[in-house]
């Protein structure tokens, strides 16, 4: 997919200017992205005990596995 254009965890377009101030715990990695970052849409997150689901009514489903995975060299 293309580049994201919203932040994952503020919902604020990345093309306007400067990057948003996350929580501490978004930054450490601890909280689940609560905005698509292809359309800024306000995702549906579920979390369970092995990590979360976030669906967006136009992307689809995006999964702490896959996260993990695109973060790994």
């Amino acid at each position: 997919m293309d580049q994201p254009r919203f932040d994952p965890f503020t919902g604020a377009s990345l093309l306007d200017g400067p990057a948003p101030q996350w929580s501490p715990s978004a930054r450490a990695g601890l909280e689940a992205p609560r905005f698509c970052g292809h359309c800024g849409r306000r995702m549906v997150v579920r979390i369970n005990p092995m990590g979360w689901t976030a669906t967006c009514s136009r992307h689809g489903e995006q999964s702490s596995a896959e996260a993990e995975r695109s973060r790994q060299p």
